[in-house]
């Protein structure tokens, strides 16, 4: 008769020992082997009447210690759902095993040891005694001009001036990579493009004031652009961005067309344009309905600030033991990749952390009695759909549309896409949960502030 026997052997780390009798495993070893004759094809011998003699000396050795792992196996897991033991990854076999022991000629009883790690009792860390910084960024006079701006521009007429006069003017141009002289090389790069003037250098810009279709202009990139926009243009004519090579060689610059867009005027079809469902009749109440606009966006990376603290504050004030020198042993051993000891010990705070988090996670989420329905995967994957058409306003479209519910059903039926969409929206109920709880600090602070806070809190993690 099978028995299995628990020990502690350090902190969350228990060995389990089960030994397996002849009569726990020779009756399925035996089974096993008459359905192996049945099936086995060897020259001389009709299908299913070969001799179990010969079966017994060709196979009995490997199937015997199938059948006797397989049983091993059989009772450890059954051991665990009844002890309901929660445990890291995967039970480890210890080194005393030895699969070489087992016999079939002198089958008798065998010993297999295993060690566990245990998952530790804790309680997360109360959310509803944090106080954290909400940094609250400012929507300056200047923003609301800037968007106004862009938005007279979208909504503008496009018009085709005789010449270029400024930096708002769009140029359909075609680059021809040529030599220092200006003569076209054979074979080299040639692309259509339209660019603003203000996508120019701001040095290059006034050699463009004046120029009108047909004009050519010799120019290396280098030369006629910053390096954000050099990179987008390397990156049009097939060139590596980081090619530096390609950034001083030499193009002639043929414009096709001088355009420009003549702004919407402030009147009310703009804004009527902009803000379909809303009843705006003047400026004044244009620019403030453009400020909230702007603030709910900048409320979203303040959003994700609190987020980022808030997992912090959870990592950092929730305690948890861990059974390290298991994991460690796991790291080495268990996972799709063996590392060295060394790999192990370097990248296991990093490991730990994420095991720690998934903890708290799973926690919250039991709980709060967190749920995602399917009307939730539904609805994230009708809002990606939209994401994808633009910024539309879902309010303004029959969501309910066939295609669109077709598409639904068709991304619920993928399997990697519910599962991707499950953790983002489980991820986002919790964090809005732990954002309620929380008693944010509101601190009002500029967007150039923000994001300066920022780049230093991504460079120091």
């Amino acid at each position: 008769m099978a028995t299995v026997t628990r020990e502690n052997i350090g902190l969350l780390n228990d060995k389990i020992t089960v030994k397996v009798a002849k009569e726990d495993y020779l009756p399925s070893f035996e089974k096993a082997l008459k359905n192996y004759s049945k099936q086995a094809n060897i020259p001389g011998f009709r299908k299913g009447m070969v001799p179990s003699g010969l079966i017994r000396k060709m196979h009995g050795q490997s199937v015997f210690v199938d059948e006797v792992l397989r049983t091993v196996e059989k009772q450890l897991s059954d051991f665990m759902v009844n002890e309901k033991l929660e445990i890291f990854a995967q039970p480890l076999p210890l080194p005393e095993n030895d699969s070489r022991q087992l016999d079939f000629n002198t089958p008798h009883e065998y010993a297999f040891a295993f060690e566990v790690g245990l998952k530790p009792d804790f309680k997360v860390a109360d959310l509803a005694n944090a106080s954290l910084p909400f940094l609250k960024i400012t929507v300056t006079p200047e923003m609301v001009d800037e968007e106004i701006t862009r938005l007279q521009l979208r909504h503008g007429n496009m018009t085709e001036p005789e010449m270029v006069t400024g930096e708002d003017n769009v140029l359909n141009v075609v680059f021809t990579e040529t030599d220092a002289n200006g003569q076209e090389i054979e074979g080299g790069a040639h692309k259509e493009n339209s660019l603003l003037v203000k996508y120019f250098a701001e040095g290059f810009r006034p050699s463009l004031v004046g120029r009108k279709n047909g004009d050519v202009i010799n120019l290396q990139l280098s030369k006629a652009f910053d390096a954000k926009e050099r990179e987008w243009v390397l990156g049009d004519l097939g060139f590596a961005k980081e090619d530096h090579s390609a950034a001083d060689k030499y193009f002639n610059m043929a414009i096709t067309k001088v355009g420009l867009v003549e702004k919407s005027p402030l009147e009310e079809p703009f804004y009527k344009t902009v803000f379909p469902g809303k009843e705006i009749a003047d400026e004044a109440a244009f620019r403030e309905a453009i400020k909230e606009d702007i603030q709910e966006q900048l409320d979203a990376q303040s959003r994700n600030q609190i987020y980022d603290t808030i997992y912090h504050f959870l990592l950092d004030k929730t305690e948890i033991n861990f059974p390290e020198s298991f994991l460690k042993r796991w790291m080495q051993s268990g996972g799709e990749q063996p590392k060295t000891p060394d790999q192990a010990e370097k990248e296991y705070p990093s490991f730990v952390n994420s095991l720690k988090w998934t903890l708290i996670v799973d926690q919250l989420v039991k709980d709060h009695q967190i749920e995602v329905k399917p009307e939730d995967l539904r609805d994230f994957a009708k809002a990606q759909l939209f994401s994808y058409m633009g910024n539309m306003n879902m309010g303004q479209l029959d969501i309910e549309q066939p295609w669109v519910n077709d598409y639904v059903e068709r991304m619920m039926k993928d399997r990697k896409f519910v599962e991707d969409s499950y953790h983002r929206i489980q991820t986002d109920k919790i964090f809005a949960l732990a954002e309620s709880l929380v008693k944010k600090d509101e601190k009002p602070v500029s967007l150039e502030d923000f994001q300066k806070m920022q780049a230093e809190h991504h460079h120091h993690h």
